[in-house]
């Protein structure tokens, strides 16, 4: 930083690109492969590659950002414009789900029986598994905010304990969805009900995996001092992402769950 008379991070050149391209290409391929002919081995190298691609792509933006000092207030700010455009995305690939949801149940065709739930579906219990994951999911944005408030008054104790709550419920909530997938009625191949269901809860539940998987990085940077009361944005990314995913959540429980039984 000392020979650049600018604030911005000049990235040197990496390999992590094109070796995330080639995972990606591998993997979507490999899917094709597995679909037609129940082969996982090109997707398995496939995934592989992008899990040491996203590895130390992501070990070096740590160095570059906590021990080189390239993350200045303008990258910083760059980045959390970058976090804020990803989460909109998000929301609008949440969008279609809801969309296909109320296109169907606002108005049942004839071919379901023209009633929501459709004929034959029987509908879960939205006071059983599913109040008790929302009761959880809230629970951990709180702790995620505890532990934010904790890191930006350097109680580094505090942090590490909430930041290990949060993950610990949002393992518990994944744990629960589980157990209400196999205890289903229904399945995915159950008209435009179970298509609608497995796919908007499914996807929120690959989404509490990564938020978790985040936090948990978080975490051993937390352990091993990376984070400070005013540089800690790799957090900070990390908190929007499990709010957005708790709001996500509310959203399915009282249309999907709860109105739509």
């Amino acid at each position: 930083m000392t020979h650049q008379a600018h604030a911005y991070h000049m990235v040197d050149p990496s390999p992590w690109p094109l070796t995330g391209a080639s995972a990606a290409f591998l993997m979507t391929s490999g899917l094709a492969i597995w679909f037609h002919f129940n082969s996982v081995s090109l997707m398995s190298w496939g995934l592989v590659l992008l899990l040491l691609t996203m590895y130390q792509w992501w070990r070096d933006v740590v160095r570059e950002g906590t021990f080189q000092g390239h993350h200045t207030p303008p990258v910083q700010k760059g980045l959390r414009y970058g976090m804020i455009l990803f989460i909109t995305s998000e929301v609008f690939f949440f969008l279609g789900f809801f969309w296909a949801f109320f296109h169907a149940s606002l108005a049942p065709s004839p071919e379901i029986g023209g009633s929501w739930p459709p004929t034959g579906i029987m509908a879960l219990d939205p006071f059983g598994v599913p109040l008790l994951n929302t009761a959880v999911l809230l629970a951990s944005g709180v702790t995620v905010t505890w532990a934010h408030h904790s890191i930006m008054e350097g109680e580094r104790k505090q942090a590490i304990h909430s930041l290990a709550l949060t993950i610990l419920l949002g393992l518990y909530f994944t744990f629960l969805q589980a157990m209400e997938y196999f205890e289903t009625p229904f399945t995915i191949a159950d008209s435009v009900y179970g298509a609608t269901f497995f796919v908007a809860t499914g996807f929120h539940g690959l989404h509490v995996i990564i938020g978790t998987s985040f936090l948990a990085v978080c975490f051993l940077r937390q352990v091993k001092y990376h984070f400070t009361t005013d540089h800690h944005f790799g957090f900070e990314a990390a908190a929007w992402y499990w709010h957005f995913v708790d709001v996500v959540w509310l959203f399915l429980y009282i249309s999907i769950y709860w109105w739509g039984s």
